[in-house]
């Protein structure tokens, strides 16, 4: 079936003219004419009549109108979409975060994107950094949030985004609360760590072997941040966490905690796509749009 002949014949069967078909086409009346002809011999039966100054339809005729115009309302529906696409107004977002990124600077992030992409599905990953990292690079999300200081050479671009300060916690009735203690001393208290992989544990390692301290005594291990600034909160062990994630805590008494002299502790967050996704879906050059106006702004 000639698709551009059919497209003419249910301007005509909406309209009940052929000079107002003609109109609305920008095309000339005989051409609607011509073309209506050639869709009635290709399908060997009548489609239209004269009526007066318009026409009507035969039986065939309405039937053909009633399934073709549904063809055209999905192409019209289908090309408003594809313009919502176009404008980052529809689409899927896909993020992975590490754990402090996920619960305390996203969910802000998100907030305001929301209220400009409401029609954006968005899907979050809580991962940590070398997780977060492999799902980058194998395609399965577009965006990842990380807390990291060195990098291995890899397909990825990163935008700094922020310095986020890191204290040492205890729980609120320990002895240290309030004090200044070496490495040495730290060291000796039961830790909570997080799990292979994650920067935050990979950064403490790292602390140790700068001021020549063994690593600390692993108390519990935890594949999550909430998680242990819980355990701390609740009496048990000493951790390195985010001061946006227990000042509160701290100021409220629930925390406590420790200073070691010379140790100012600020960790960044980058904001990671990959080298290859040159041509940016909207939906994610609108993220980092706002997430580059947040650093600068």
């Amino acid at each position: 079936m000639n698709l551009h002949a059919l497209r003419i014949f249910v301007e005509v069967a909406s309209r009940g003219s052929v000079t107002e078909a003609a109109i609305a086409l920008s095309i000339s009346q005989p051409a609607v004419s011509a073309q209506i002809r050639k869709l009635e011999n290709e399908l060997g039966m009548t489609l239209i009549i004269p009526d007066g100054r318009g026409i009507s339809l035969t039986y065939e005729g309405r039937f053909l109108y009633e399934k073709a115009r549904r063809i055209y309302d999905w192409e019209r529906e289908i090309e408003t979409q594809l313009t919502e696409f176009k404008q980052g107004r529809k689409g899927r977002l896909r993020i992975a975060s590490t754990f402090l990124p996920s619960h305390y600077l996203v969910p802000q992030w998100l907030a305001q994107y929301k209220r400009y992409h409401d029609g954006v599905d968005v899907e979050i990953r809580t991962r940590n950094s070398q997780q977060s990292i492999e799902l980058l690079l194998s395609c399965e999300v577009d965006v990842a949030v990380i807390i990291k200081e060195s990098w291995d050479e890899l397909p990825i671009k990163r935008l700094h985004l922020m310095d986020v300060p890191y204290w040492f916690i205890l729980p609120a009735h320990h002895p240290l609360v309030g004090t200044e203690i070496s490495m040495e001393q730290l060291v000796e208290e039961p830790f909570l760590l997080r799990e292979q992989g994650s920067s935050t544990r990979d950064w403490l390692f790292a602390l140790c072997s700068e001021h020549g301290v063994k690593r600390p005594r692993v108390g519990l291990q935890y594949h999550g941040l909430v998680e242990s600034i819980q355990s701390v909160r609740a009496g048990y062990g000493t951790m390195l966490a985010p001061a946006v994630a227990v000042r509160e805590m701290v100021e409220h008494g629930e925390i406590g905690r420790v200073r070691v002299p010379g140790v100012d502790i600020k960790r960044p967050v980058y904001v990671c796509t990959r080298d290859d996704d040159t041509d940016q879906r909207p939906v994610v050059a609108q993220f980092l749009d706002l997430l580059k106006r947040e650093r600068f702004g």
